[in-house]
């Protein structure tokens, strides 16, 4: 039950500081790790299968040695001092969870709406999108934060959790630098097609239960609170493999559903506009009263997660004792 009792105290330091800044992040040092490993390896580049190898042995440098250095740091310390060790696993722990920080960007945007200043919350939801919204109107910012929002409950709350639970922390720690290596190199431009190409796959590989275990509870989330919750199971079924990624459709497809609204449409990425499948059904337009209850389906699938976690570990000490 160690691990479980590890799992709560993180999630209460992220809900109370989340990651200050005066405290070094692990995935700073992943990024750094990355952008000097592509410099000294862009320089072996000439052909595209060269770009696939070289973008191919950073991935697994970058995933390995945070998975290693990771566990040598906690064996290390388990045999220098316990309570060394217990500090460094809740600090690696908190810092793959992103519970705060999703809650406070989302809440960031609403309240930029609510004051009616449109230019600030085109600024706050360009931070958690890798859409251009500099022209977007209310309704398609909301759009925005409510999707992102809803994909980003898989990727910065329930995949590292995920991991944490069937792998312990080197595990959650080596999905967090997949993660960070699909934000950094995983694009479908000219510079990274080939070059991302082993990192994009990878991260879709990593994300394909986590995502539908998300979706799922999502639909749990929806029926406590009072959401839609068969609409979620239905908009699921039907548009999740709309979505171009193979994993976020799920998540978004089971938020749109739960809150009625209709996600996809016409998104612009460097100036280019790009149209997505619509997911969901439009039965109502964005508000922000549809941000704040998004907000309340992560803190509740949040916290089903952390109960589900809590009878998968008192079950596996059980049949350990």
């Amino acid at each position: 039950m160690m691990k479980f009792y590890l799992l709560i105290v993180a999630i209460l330091i992220d809900f109370l500081i989340a990651d200050p800044v005066w405290l070094p992040h692990p995935v700073v040092g992943m990024g750094y790790l990355i952008t000097n490993l592509e410099k000294l390896l862009r320089k072996f580049t000439k052909t595209a299968f060269s770009e696939k190898i070289a973008g191919g042995l950073l991935t697994l440098i970058v995933v390995s040695s945070s998975y290693c250095a990771v566990s040598f740091l906690l064996k290390f310390s388990a045999t220098f001092n316990f309570i060394l060790f217990v500090i460094i696993r809740i600090y690696f722990l908190q810092s793959v969870i992103a519970v705060r920080g999703l809650i406070k960007a989302g809440q960031r945007v609403g309240q930029a709406l609510k004051k009616d200043n449109l230019n600030l919350a085109r600024h706050e939801v360009n931070k958690i999108v890798g859409r251009d919204c500099s022209q977007s109107d209310q309704a398609d910012i909301l759009r925005a934060a409510v999707e992102s929002l809803a994909e980003n409950t898989s990727d910065g709350i329930i995949a590292p959790l995920f991991f944490y639970i069937i792998g312990g922390i080197p595990l959650a720690l080596a999905y967090k630098a997949i993660n960070t290596l699909d934000s950094m190199i995983a694009y479908k431009s000219k510079r990274y097609l080939n070059f991302g190409r082993l990192a994009a796959y990878l991260d879709d590989l990593a994300n394909y239960l986590p995502a539908r275990l998300t979706g799922g509870l999502f639909i749990i989330a929806a029926f406590l609170l009072n959401y839609n919750y068969q609409a979620a199971l239905k908009i699921i079924g039907r548009d999740a493999a709309k979505h171009p990624s193979p994993n976020a459709g799920y998540p978004e497809a089971a938020a749109a559903g739960a809150l009625g609204l209709q996600f996809g449409g016409l998104n612009y990425y460097g100036g280019q506009a790009n149209f997505r499948s619509y997911l969901g059904d439009k039965t109502k337009e964005f508000t922000c009263t549809d941000l704040n209850k998004m907000i309340k389906l992560i803190y509740m699938t949040t916290l089903i997660f952390i109960t589900f976690s809590f009878a998968y570990f008192y079950l596996v000490s059980l049949l350990l004792n």
